[in-house]
């Protein structure tokens, strides 16, 4: 019987309550909706909800940022946005959504594989990603919280997808004398691959199940 391994998508995981910000939002009020909802950046979205940019907590302290101010890290941000939050609005148009976002802004599509959408966040250093539709509206944001998710699975659930992958590339007679461990998301395959082994499919194949970080090829050729 062979066995159909379904890869996550970024729509399987992503968050379809959005908080978001229109290009004319004030400076004070990204600071409100950033420390209220525990988030450390949203997306700007025009009036038919097509995403226009990102506008992230280092966005508004860096506007802020003064010298002599004391303190790192997520602490020193949040009391700089608490200070944002109460003070005495600026006017001007650098102090909104629109002057401040990051733009373009990278998105991805729900169909998209998660370790897919986490290569693009490890390579643009970004933290979030607005999740569209293929008229480019915002659908959801998938943040690396919510890949993250994907690979904390066990090395157990790991071991059943990928013996479910290395099935169908190989006879099951050749498949038996194969030998599959997983220890922290790296798999090590090892045995003797028979004729009707592909082992270069079979590889690729295991990279490709989620929570998997690692495959070591021990197989040797049947002579």
């Amino acid at each position: 019987m062979r066995t159909v391994v379904k890869h996550r998508t970024v729509g399987e995981v992503m968050t379809s309550d959005v908080v978001q910000a229109r290009p004319d939002t004030s400076f004070k009020e990204l600071a409100r909706l950033l420390t209220s909802h525990h988030i450390s950046g949203l997306p700007v979205v025009d009036d038919d909800d097509k995403v226009m940019g990102v506008v992230s907590q280092t966005d508004l302290t860096r506007r802020q940022a003064a010298p002599g101010r004391s303190g790192s890290g997520r602490g020193r941000v949040m009391r700089a946005l608490r200070r944002i939050v109460h003070a005495r609005p600026a006017p001007g148009p650098a102090l909104t959504a629109h002057g401040l976002m990051t733009s373009p802004a990278v998105t991805v599509h729900p169909e998209q594989r998660v370790v897919d959408a986490a290569r693009i966040m490890e390579r643009r250093r970004i933290d979030r990603l607005p999740v569209v539709d293929e008229e480019d509206r915002l659908i959801g944001i998938a943040t690396r919280r919510d890949l993250l998710r994907v690979f904390l699975r066990t090395d157990e659930e790991i071991h059943e997808s990928v013996a479910g992958v290395v099935r169908p590339h190989a006879s099951s007679h050749d498949a038996g004398g194969l030998h599959i461990d997983v220890r922290d998301g790296i798999v090590t395959i090892e045995g003797v691959a028979g004729p009707g082994i592909d082992t270069t499919a079979l590889v690729r194949s295991a990279w490709r199940v989620d929570g998997v970080v690692g495959v070591v090829n021990r197989l040797t050729a049947d002579r």
